[in-house]
């Protein structure tokens, strides 16, 4: 089991080049991709992963209070977050993903198609 490295927002750990997802959450929906967002876990600011596993790389830190898309969602790494232990991974935009154990999507299952 692995545990996501999500940062508390007082935690200066995340790079500082990193871009904010507000402005690419704004994009998704007025081009119809996405209409509900949901809330990542008050007080995390959550990895953006370029695949659904702890093993893909970084690609941006969402800030605290973001909310955001679930396009489609598959298994990956298991995680343990604020909202339980899970292996389902969120597709948020084209390549990107966050653990499902960090968004409250209101369920423990899948709320979205597989991604596929």
């Amino acid at each position: 089991m692995a545990i996501e490295e999500a940062n508390t927002a007082t935690d200066a750990g995340a790079d500082a080049g990193v871009g904010a997802a507000e402005g690419d959450v704004a994009t998704l929906a007025a081009d119809g991709l996405a209409s509900k967002h949901y809330p990542i876990a008050p007080g995390y600011r959550v990895n953006v992963r370029i695949g659904p596993g702890t093993q893909f790389g970084v690609s941006r830190v969402l800030p605290a209070g973001t909310s955001v898309p679930i396009n489609c969602q598959t298994p990956g790494t298991n995680v343990n977050g604020p909202y339980g232990t899970s292996n389902i991974w969120d597709n948020i935009a084209n390549g990107e993903f966050i653990a499902d154990a960090y968004v409250h999507t209101g369920s423990d299952g899948y709320i979205a198609v597989r991604c596929g």
